[in-house]
């Protein structure tokens, strides 16, 4: 139990600075439309459906490994919260078109992005 533990918080704190890091690298203002969030989370989702397509194909892949990867870094990497605070401020400006197209790449993205993963990992 140790090893899983440990796996997930080695991940999650590799996962969330480099989140920070992308988010500064591309800070925007609040109330305008929040590309970073946007793309750590579709870079997430596309990782995680490879992760969990190459763990299906390779089924001798180590559970520290998959945790490290999949709850550990893609947690800590990819942020719902965030979504829903900035979809949020998204409201309080009165941008409410961009609020729609927030919502409807980050979760229609999002799942192509994890389907799409997983079937890369098919290559592999």
């Amino acid at each position: 139990m140790l090893r899983f533990l440990l796996a997930v918080g080695v991940g999650s704190f590799f996962g969330g600075a480099l989140r920070y890091l992308i988010s500064n690298a591309l800070k925007t203002d609040a109330g305008h439309f929040p590309l970073p969030t946007l793309l750590v989370n579709l870079v997430g989702c596309l990782l995680i459906g490879f992760v969990y397509g190459l763990v299906i194909k390779h089924t001798t892949i180590p559970r520290e490994l998959v945790l490290l990867l999949t709850t550990g870094f893609c947690g800590g990497f990819t942020t719902f919260s965030t979504f829903a605070n900035e979809g949020l401020l998204l409201i309080e400006h009165h941008n409410y078109w961009l609020l729609f197209a927030y919502i409807l790449l980050s979760i229609v993205g999002g799942l192509i992005l994890v389907a799409s993963g997983y079937q890369l990992a098919r290559l592999f």
